[in-house]
């Protein structure tokens, strides 16, 4: 019974977010179309779950107390509604469209032979992948460090109470003597924790194990959403599922799905969506795909305080797309702007978002280097990033890569300020700080890689008919 409280209620925010675009599909757009069905699926959960959390923060606002029915019942009559106008609207071509999309995920067509083994047993390596997962989820108690003392410190407490109350730093806990609660990052988003409430309200009880089941959720909505937006944007249908495992399979994500409580892998998944969609305006200039590029944008600042940063790092991707002519060169001149800002604040001991800026050009060099090359934490993805990036080339700031290319551009510097030019550069020895950051970017990553290494085989493959020519 415990087991079916909880699915039906973790199965809530899928479907909210699911109906929410289905409803605000593009018109023509068919569930059937290449991939559109995966990123639903993917991008959906992400925006339910944010939309889960908005509305638990409005009822603590309301001083409504959580239950399973003030949280759930207003939300499912939300995804109904959502689902009526979708079939109003579609008629009975969506469930065949649902139907097709789910064939064509299962047998994609133009696979054949070797091919269709290979999509064939990645996909159930995948299948087998989460399914482990889910057990290591269920039966792991929440680990400690910042799952303790970060997150589900919030998470208990706002569950035993049925609201949100604030959390204070260590001197404003002293001075009220008992009348605040504490832990150690009182200044972060609530969304996280509140995840955690949700599944521990459904089941009806605390759980350290069962409430993080969002964070195997979250792990899948990526996979899907990588594998979605990759064929929406014509790759291969086993090329987007390579990349979709390359994703789901870094071991530093898997760990923090196995061990869940922190916050890096939502951090990951939001932000690796919000680039995609962004990818998907960028080909479609849609206001609907806009409007959910801002929508995971703001989802990133909710759910660490870094997410600020990162949100950031897509403004030289949406410069790039309205301008597509200007618009790479106004984008590193804006970001060498920044560097130099950065550096002059550098030497005032400004604090940003929590990290204390301070001049220091000898970074860990050594333990990055171990970290980013010869560690497991990352299965060979930065050597891949390089490789595509070299054999891309020119192509890199083309019309279709430029954007992810300077999105790309703008998260590496990101990631190069914080490990050298800010107090965390004394965290990077240990494997820890530096890995954990490293994650928020690392999806993108990939998902670069892959497109890089695509404009190298197309223009590979349009060279080669002309150098095999008679006389060439």
């Amino acid at each position: 019974m415990d087991e079916l409280k909880l699915f039906a209620g973790l199965m809530l925010p899928w479907l909210v977010g699911m109906a929410v675009l289905v409803s605000g599909l593009r018109a023509r757009v068919s569930l059937a179309a290449p991939g559109e069905f995966a990123w639903i699926a993917g991008a959906g959960y992400l925006v339910g779950a944010f939309l889960l959390t908005l509305w638990m923060r409005a009822l603590s606002l309301a001083g409504v107390p959580f239950s399973v029915f003030a949280v759930g019942a207003p939300l499912l009559a939300a995804t109904m509604a959502a689902g009526y106008y979708a079939w109003r609207r579609d008629g009975d071509t969506l469930p065949r469209a649902v139907l097709a999309a789910l064939r064509a995920f299962a047998h994609p067509p133009g696979l054949e032979g070797t091919t269709r083994l290979a999509w064939r047993l990645l996909l159930a390596w995948l299948a087998l992948r989460f399914i482990m997962l889910g057990f290591q989820v269920s039966w792991q108690p929440l680990y400690p460090w910042d799952a303790w003392i970060g997150w589900a410190t919030k998470a208990r407490v706002w569950y035993e109470l049925g609201r949100i109350v604030p959390f204070a730093g260590a001197d404003a806990w002293f001075a009220a003597d008992g009348g605040a609660y504490f832990d150690a990052a009182p200044g972060y988003p609530p969304t996280v924790p509140l995840l955690q409430v949700w599944a521990c309200i459904v089941l009806g009880r605390w759980d350290d194990a069962l409430m993080n089941w969002p964070w195997w959720q979250i792990a899948a909505a990526l996979a899907f959403a990588v594998y979605g937006a990759l064929r929406a944007l014509s790759m291969s249908a086993l090329g987007a599922l390579v990349t979709a495992f390359f994703v789901a399979s870094l071991p530093l994500a898997n760990v923090h799905v196995a061990l869940a409580g922190y916050a890096d892998l939502p951090m990951a998944a939001f932000y690796t969506c919000a680039v995609l969609a962004l990818l998907r305006w960028a080909a479609t200039r849609d206001a609907r795909d806009a409007a959910l590029v801002a929508l995971l944008a703001v989802a990133c600042t909710q759910i660490k305080n870094p997410g600020l940063a990162w949100a950031l790092t897509l403004v030289p991707g949406v410069i790039v797309v309205l301008l597509p002519r200007l618009g790479l060169k106004l984008a590193v001149a804006g970001l060498g702007a920044m560097l130099f800002l950065l550096a002059v604040l550098a030497q005032t001991s400004t604090s940003i978002l929590g990290y204390r800026l301070h001049l220091d050009f000898e970074p860990a060099w050594a333990p990055l280097r171990a970290s980013y090359f010869l560690l497991g934490n990352w299965n060979l993805l930065w050597y891949g990033v390089f490789a595509a990036a070299f054999l891309a080339g020119r192509q890199l700031a083309s019309q279709t890569l430029a954007p992810m290319t300077i999105i790309v551009t703008a998260g590496a510097v990101l990631l190069f300020v914080v490990v050298s030019l800010t107090n965390a550069s004394a965290w990077v020895a240990d494997q820890t700080t530096a890995s954990r950051a490293t994650l928020h970017f690392a999806p993108v990553a990939a998902v670069f890689a892959a497109l890089a290494f695509r404009a190298f085989a197309v223009r590979w493959a349009n060279a080669r008919p002309t150098a095999d020519a008679p006389g060439a």
